[in-house]
């Protein structure tokens, strides 16, 4: 007699068909570890039945699951949990892409009181401007102007972190009728911004360096019926490959997009990390939307966004605006102005890319291996791998209490097989990284 299943059946809560839906169901399920290793699984003809849902559809899911590792089926008596290791005890993230903790409580206080002395109450007392203060503009432009480029504060919109910079920026570039044009794997924020808001999303060729410049004109000249076009990428350590463009191909991207009367969405938020390369927006000012903020700059507390716009757009931008006001924090504005002036910042960069280098090392001395693609002032790593294997992957590291970043949400195209993993490496004490890397190496010479 066959045992039953300890299951109850359920389809996730998501914008999906029936297969993808039961997948997830289960996998959270499997990795979560309300379902153990060795637990049954209900009979395909009895789930389908139950839920309502076709036998072929059960059947898909069952193989997905099994070729991720999480279940195997056994002739004669049906399909079972394979993980032997569900969580028990904290889990470590390696999916979160933030820079490593430096700043310590002596450094704010001492901030803190500083600023208390001199702070402007009417930032307070009063609504922010639609784009911010014009004061705190100022700050943020000296900011970018260190960057190497050079801003009118008034073509400034302060946001509260850099995600809702994007997002005007893809509203003024080109809005739900338009095409972004982006890296066929990118941000997993700018996807699911895309997505969420309806906007049309193509994926462009990268290689080592980042967006291949021959595929793009390709891909633009293919779209030359769509009246609006935005070329989004982010051209210096790119998320998650870590890819830096070249002073040559970042002048041929931009003359290609000028050619094509594309706009540029350029984000910068990891500039500050590898300084000395032109941004994109000082070489074609008149079509670019930088974005950049201060979270992965300096740390995920100072929620502050910068969108620099080309001169043409400035009068749409307050409009969109007066609608949703994004200004940021006036005390966190505050902060960043003190740090300015008193060169915290510098020594904060200082600190941040030391501690990337040595994380970055820790990871290549424990993976060891070949195709691992490191910077050693990026807060991530990245390791090529075909899509279904960086799915068992995924899964298999679950099972083991690290959390890691789905491949299907930074590839624009879900069908692509050429994915990878990113292996965050800033958000964890340095000590649970350590252990993190040694049990992923073990599971990548599983893998081999």
């Amino acid at each position: 007699m066959l045992l039953q299943s300890p299951w109850t059946p359920r389809l996730a809560n998501i914008e999906a068909n029936a297969a993808e839906r039961l997948v997830l169901a289960l996998a959270d399920d499997i990795i979560e570890g309300r379902l153990r290793g060795g637990d049954r699984l209900p009979a395909h003809r009895d789930l389908a039945w139950k839920l309502g849902i076709g036998l072929g559809t059960v059947t898909k899911a069952y193989a997905v699951l099994e070729r991720r590792g999480l279940t195997r089926s056994v002739k004669g008596r049906g399909t079972f949990v394979a993980i032997h290791q569900a969580h028990n005890g904290r889990q470590i993230d390696l999916s979160s892409n933030v820079p490593p903790a430096t700043l310590n409580a002596r450094v704010l206080a001492r901030t803190l009181t500083g600023i208390a002395r001199k702070i402007d109450a009417d930032h307070f007392n009063l609504y922010a401007p639609p784009g911010g203060h014009l004061e705190h503009r100022r700050v943020l432009a000296r900011w970018l102007e260190a960057l190497g480029l050079m801003v009118d504060p008034s073509h400034l919109v302060l946001t509260s972190g850099a995600r809702q910079a994007l997002s005007l920026a893809f509203d003024l570039a080109c809005g739900p009728q338009g095409l972004i044009l982006t890296e066929r794997i990118t941000y997993p924020g700018a996807i699911a911004l895309a997505r969420r808001k309806g906007y049309r999303m193509q994926g462009v060729e990268i290689d080592a360096e980042g967006m291949v410049p021959q595929a793009l004109a390709q891909a633009l000249g293919d779209a030359a019926s769509i009246g609006s076009k935005a070329v989004y990428l982010t051209p210096t350590l790119h998320n998650p490959t870590t890819a830096t463009l070249s002073a040559q191909r970042r002048q041929c991207i931009v003359d290609i997009c000028r050619q094509e009367g594309a706009w540029i969405i350029e984000d910068g938020v990891y500039a500050a990390s590898a300084p000395g390369l032109p941004p994109l927006a000082a070489l074609a000012p008149e079509r670019s939307f930088h974005v950049n903020g201060l979270s992965k700059s300096l740390g995920p507390g100072l929620q502050i966004g910068m969108l620099a716009l080309p001169a043409a757009v400035s009068d749409a931008a307050q409009a969109l605006l007066q609608d949703l006001p994004m200004a940021p924090s006036a005390l966190s504005c505050a902060v960043v102005e003190d740090w300015l002036s008193s060169g915290v910042i510098t020594s904060i960069q200082r600190d941040l890319r030391h501690e990337a280098r040595r994380r970055s090392s820790l990871a290549v001395s424990l993976l060891g291996t070949s195709e691992l693609v490191t910077h050693p002032d990026a807060y991530n790593i990245w390791l090529p791998m075909q899509r279904d294997d960086a799915d068992r992957f995924i899964s298999a590291a679950a099972a083991n209490g690290i959390k890691l970043t789905p491949p299907e949400s930074m590839m624009v195209n879900r069908e692509d097989q050429a994915s990878g993993i990113r292996l965050c490496l800033g958000s964890p004490s340095f000590q649970d990284l350590s252990n993190a890397l040694a049990l992923l190496a073990v599971l990548l010479r599983q893998r081999s």
